[in-house]
Formats: C-alpha cells, sequence, structure tokens
C-alpha cells in the first residue's frame, strides 16, 4: 500500500449490512483508510470542494439513490471520483452514469481485489488531482523571491537566502551559472530585492555588442567624439547611476574594455569619449559568467585584477539536471504562463511524459523547460524531449489511470536518489534532508532498488 493512498479517504455507502462490512474489510486489509455508511445522507454531509477522499456507492438505496448521490456530489466538486456499484446488470445505467461524470462502476457480486483495483486507480487520480491543485494554488499565491525564484530544492532555497541576504550591500556580485539557468532572473531580484529598486537597472549582453561601438555603448559620448557622433549619448553605466548594471557573459568582455571597467569598479566615475570630464556614478555591478573566471584568467584570456575586484559576492545557481525535484513545479508554472500568453487551455501531462521531463538531462536549463511547455501548450509535435511523435502520446493520455501510480513512483526514485547523492550515500543524511525514518527509507530504497553504495 502507497503511503500516498493513505491519505486519501474512501467513504463506501452500502444498505446492505453484509456487503457493506465485507467491502469495508477488504478496503481495510488492503490499507485504505474507509468509511462505511448504509445510506446516503451521511456520506454526503462530509463532502466538500477539493475533500482528500473518493466515494463509493451502491445505486439502489434507501432515500437518496446512488444516481442522485453521484449527481449531489459532483454538484460539491465535480472532479471527486465516484465509483457506482450495481448489483442487477444494469449495463445501460452504468453507462448513464459514467456519461453523468461516475468515474467507474463495478458489478456485484464483486471480488475483494476487483474492489480495491478499482478504488486504488480512484484514488490515486485524487491524489493527483489534488497535487496539481495544490501546486496552482502555491504559484498562485507565490510573494517576493519566492514567487520570482520557484524551486524547492535545497540549492534553490539557498541561493534565495543569499539573494536576500546580500541584496542590499552594495558590494558587486559574480553571479555564475550554465546557459539558461536564469543568471539575469537572479541579478533583477539582487536589484528588486534592495534599496536600488527604484533606480534603473540596465542589463548588457557583453558577446552581443560590436567591440567598435562598446566603449560608447559602455560609456557614452560627447557631440563630435568621432565620427557620426552628431549629439550627445548618455551610456549604460551612467544612466544605471543610482540602480544597478548587470553585465552578462562578462568572459566576453575584450581586454581592453575589462581595463576601463576595473577603473570603473575602483573609482567609481567615467569619462564620456570626447571628453575629459569625470562623472561621478553610484551603480552596483552584478556580473554573470558560464566559464569559471579563474581558470580564464590563468590562461591570460580574463584579467586576473578583474577578476579578484569581482570575486568577493559569488552566487552559484544549479543547473537543472542537479534539482529534477523542481521539474513539475517549474513545467507546470511554465504552463499556466504558457496557456495564458497563447489563450489556451492548460493540457493534462500524461504519467509517462512526466516521466520523460524527469529523466531528460536538460542541458539548456530552464530556458530548454520553459520552451518545451510553450510548445506542448500549443500543441506543437515533438514538444517534450524523450516523448514519442508517432501516436505514444495520445495512447498515453488514453491510459493515464494505469501509470498515475508509476508517476508517483518516478518522483519518489528521484527524490530519493538525489538526497543519497547530495549526501555521498550517508542514508542518515538522505533520511534527515528528506524527513523518512531510517525503516521507511529503506523500505523504499528496496521497492525501487536503489543502492546506497551506487552513490558513494
Amino acid at each position: 500500500m502507497n503511503e500516498m493512498e493513505a491519505m486519501i479517504d474512501v467513504i463506501l455507502v452500502e444498505d446492505d449490512a453484509a456487503v457493506r462490512e465485507g467491502s469495508v474489510q477488504a478496503l481495510d486489509l488492503a490499507g485504505f483508510a474507509v468509511r462505511g455508511f448504509d445510506s446516503a445522507e451521511p456520506a454526503l454531509a462530509l463532502l466538500h470542494a477539493h475533500c482528500r477522499a473518493v466515494l463509493v456507492s451502491d445505486v439502489r438505496l434507501p432515500g437518496m439513490s446512488g444516481l442522485e448521490l453521484l449527481a449531489a456530489a459532483r454538484a460539491i466538486d465535480p472532479a471527486l471520483p465516484v465509483i457506482l456499484v450495481t448489483g442487477h446488470g444494469d449495463i445501460a445505467m452504468a453507462v448513464q452514469a459514467m456519461h453523468d461524470g461516475a468515474y467507474d462502476f463495478i458489478e456485484k457480486p464483486y471480488s475483494s481485489e476487483q474492489l480495491a483495483d478499482v478504488v486504488r486507480r480512484a484514488v490515486d487520480k485524487r491524489r493527483l488531482q489534488l497535487e496539481v491543485l495544490e501546486l496552482r494554488q502555491r504559484l498562485a499565491h507565490s510573494q517576493g523571491i519566492d514567487a520570482a525564484l520557484l524551486g524547492n530544492a535545497p540549492a534553490m532555497r539557498e541561493l534565495r537566502r543569499l539573494i536576500l541576504a546580500v541584496a542590499s550591500q552594495p558590494a558587486d556580485v559574480l553571479v555564475y551559472g550554465e546557459t539558461g539557468t536564469g543568471k539575469e532572473l537572479v541579478a533583477r531580484c539582487l536589484h528588486e530585492f534592495s534599496e536600488r529598486a527604484s533606480h534603473p537597472y540596465v542589463a548588457i549582453n557583453c558577446g552581443a555588442i560590436p567591440e567598435t561601438i562598446f566603449e560608447s555603448e559602455l560609456f557614452g559620448h560627447e557631440a563630435g567624439a568621432f565620427t557620426g557622433a552628431g549629439k550627445r549619448q548618455v551610456g549604460k553605466i551612467e544612466h544605471a547611476s543610482g540602480g544597478t548594471l548587470f553585465l552578462d557573459e562578462i568572459e566576453s568582455l575584450p581586454l581592453a574594455m575589462q581595463v576601463k571597467l576595473l577603473r570603473v569598479l575602483q573609482e567609481r566615475y567615467i569619462e564620456r569619449l570626447g571628453s575629459h570630464q569625470p562623472l561621478p556614478v553610484d551603480v552596483r555591478v552584478i556580473a554573470a559568467a558560464k566559464a569559471d573566471l579563474k581558470e580564464l584568467s590563468d590562461k591570460g584570456q580574463f584579467r586576473a585584477d578583474l577578476y579578484y575586484r569581482l570575486n568577493l559576492i559569488v552566487l552559484q545557481i544549479p543547473p537543472l539536471r542537479e534539482r529534477r525535484e523542481d521539474i513539475a513545479l517549474l513545467f507546470e508554472h511554465f504552463m499556466l504562463d504558457a496557456a495564458r500568453r497563447y489563450r489556451r487551455e492548460v493540457p493534462a501531462v500524461p504519467a509517462a511524459h512526466m516521466q520523460a521531463l524527469m529523466r531528460h538531462d536538460w542541458p539548456g536549463n530552464v530556458r530548454e523547460l520553459r520552451n518545451a511547455a510553450d510548445r506542448y501548450v500549443l500543441g506543437l509535435s515533438g514538444a517534450l524531449p524523450g516523448v514519442p511523435t508517432n501516436g505514444a502520446a495520445g495512447d498515453a493520455l488514453g491510459t493515464g489511470q494505469s501509470s498515475l501510480a508509476d508517476q508517483v513512483n518516478t518522483f519518489e526514485r528521484a527524490l530519493i536518489e538525489l538526497a543519497l547523492r547530495n549526501a555521498d550515500g550517508n542514508v542518515s543524511a538522505a533520511c534527515t534532508a528528506l524527513g523518512l525514518p531510517k525503516q521507511t527509507m529503506y523500505h523504499k530504497m528496496q521497492k525501487y532498488g536503489v543502492v546506497a553504495e551506487e552513490f558513494r
């Protein structure tokens, strides 16, 4: 019995005392939390929107019938899984009930295994519904830096803590991260959660500006400073005064410009091209790099003095492959955003699709995941890496019920493996990180074939 299933109650309505007691006992032995009733009215009183329950009801009951109970339950929560039981072989009634929103139906007499199997699938469905609902509510109510930098992985929680700790400090910051990890997003958080938030935030991609005009872009120029300079231009650094200057891909900054940037960082003044008048600037510089600046400086490809000037406060953004537990949260967030922008419905994500997302290494990191979510919302072929485009996606949608437990298992195994990897195979440390008792941890490791020694 999966521990997640125990969180969902089974409400069973059956007026035949012997059948009710036998069904309750069978579900109890299967590990479900079950409550039995002899009529619909007291069961209906327990239902409310998003309740953690599934409903199993006989069709023929004294007072309110099972079909009436189905209608009343769906009026309270249209997504509530309702299983109807008939002892009269009325297939037409069962088909109509399914059309009216019943999750499934079973005929009397039924075996304990048959009942437990249908209930288990309904519980899996309900659990997934509530997880998605909780996820969307958390996204909707996220505030502050938690809304700006999504992720529950320990590395992301630590990154948010560091950002808030250094945001209001005057020191410059160096941000490391692979392509697509969100370096500019971190820079914006440092700006928006600082006392400089009401002043300009100016971003420059050092690898995108031609070297011939870089100095003019950065420092500005006076009219007549060079051919074509018809009027004075304020440079990016001057424009950012009082606020934040973000220098992305600083490893691409030409060596000649690195000298001039170093002087700005040390002296906090600039001179426009064509002028010898120093202009004081109050600017905080946030530099971002995807390459190790120390290695580049050792090779003579980046000035060592500029590296040591920047290497005061360093923030490291983890790649997505090292925080796989955040993939579902981020993908859901990006789908919601894409659905709003494209005015489309948010599509369901079958278990097989989510498993493919969890397995993918995401070399393009969060940016690649966002693009995949956009394509998926638009219904484009090949939207998700690792998902076949020959109709298998449609098959997964049609058989999603039988694979919901697989999805839970995939998430659970990924979390356990990540915890063991972070703990260098130390089971006790992994248990602490996951908040699991050792006995439960070992049980799950055995279940998934996870060996701690492989992570040492």
